[in-house]
């Protein structure tokens, strides 16, 4: 399978954030997420693995009780309900990885 960017939707999430949806099928699903400096992703949890890969900026990153700066090239591990969220630092671009799929983002 290939997903060629341009030929992605960019959802503006709103608040700085928004997301691309990439390739995906019933085990895993890629997200490009981008935020502008000081956008938020709010403290959530959800039922899914996940796997965050900076891809460019800084973010402050809480995952469970762990608070760490993260930067270009650094890499997170989300166990499945466990409570994380993240403050831009200086604007960048995430690629989240989910097993299974994130039927959620596909369905509103």
């Amino acid at each position: 399978m290939f997903i060629f960017h341009k030929e992605t939707t960019l959802e503006d999430l709103g608040n700085g954030v928004t997301r691309r949806i990439l390739a995906h099928d019933g085990n895993m699903m890629a997200v490009e997420v981008n935020f502008e400096q000081g956008a938020i992703g709010p403290m959530h949890n959800h039922p899914h693995e996940q796997l965050t890969y900076v891809l460019s900026g800084e973010f402050e990153f809480t995952i469970g009780d762990e608070k760490h700066i993260v930067r270009a090239g650094d890499t997170l591990y989300k166990q499945p309900n466990v409570m994380h969220g993240c403050v831009c630092l200086t604007p960048g671009t995430l690629l989240d990885t989910f097993t299974p799929i994130r039927e959620d983002f596909l369905h509103g």
